[in-house]
């Protein structure tokens, strides 16, 4: 039976789902309809939407599953967890190529259409995607907790407690985000963007790097 916490919190994430997925869903069709707004900058913006589109509709739901707790195989809950990284990190992916266009954009107004071509733009964000994934599925290939280091006291043998945390390692959250983090911090002509994203994200790195502290000194 969910506590009112957990009520709470499944509201707020449907609310912001609902709000991303219609917000870009505008985005992509403003694009679309409008030959004007068919920039090299807008294959940037239009990767975003569809990224925060793909967070609305399936990461969001899927965070939400995880956080619940249920009882899964652990590879099952592993590939939910790894599927709802990939997709934020393509949001995150998406925000660095945005931030890196308009900073050549204002570094080198002169230079800007030969340096950042449609191919060009096209190619990044391929990259973007690619990295996304890779990150994103890397605890699959072999940094997560493993089936004996989660709590699955309360499961069926052979299932563990799908939770977030008891499948991905706090190294791998704190590794990873912060180089996310490091990376949207380079374009500096975006200050606002920045300092929003590092906002929103900071405190759920410093919780990551206390617990990843905590734990050390505890099994030291």
């Amino acid at each position: 039976m969910l506590n009112n916490a957990s009520l709470v919190y499944i509201a707020l994430e449907l609310v912001i789902a609902f709000l991303a997925v219609t917000g870009n869903m505008l985005v992509c069709w403003a694009v679309c309809l409008n030959s004007t707004l068919q920039s090299i900058t807008n294959y940037f913006v239009v990767s975003l939407a569809v990224a925060d589109i793909a967070v609305g509709l399936l990461a969001i739901p899927f965070a939400i599953t995880i956080s619940t707790g249920f009882c899964a195989n652990f590879h099952g809950c592993l590939f939910i967890a790894c599927f709802v990284l990939v997709l934020t990190q393509s949001s995150i992916f998406s925000l660095l190529a945005i931030a890196v266009d308009r900073y050549i954009a204002i570094k080198s107004p002169l230079r800007y259409n030969s340096l950042v071509t449609s191919g060009r733009a096209k190619g990044i964000i391929a990259v973007c995607w690619v990295l996304s994934v890779g990150i994103g599925l890397t605890p699959m290939l072999g940094w997560n907790r493993g089936v004996n280091g989660t709590n699955s006291s309360s499961c069926p043998e052979g299932m563990t407690e799908c939770l977030f945390e008891g499948v991905v390692t706090l190294e791998y959250m704190v590794y990873f985000n912060f180089f996310g983090c490091v990376l949207v911090h380079a374009a500096k002509s975006l200050a606002i963007i920045v300092g929003l994203f590092a906002l929103c994200w900071l405190p759920l790195h410093i919780i990551n790097c206390f617990n990843l502290t905590v734990g050390a000194r505890t099994s030291g």
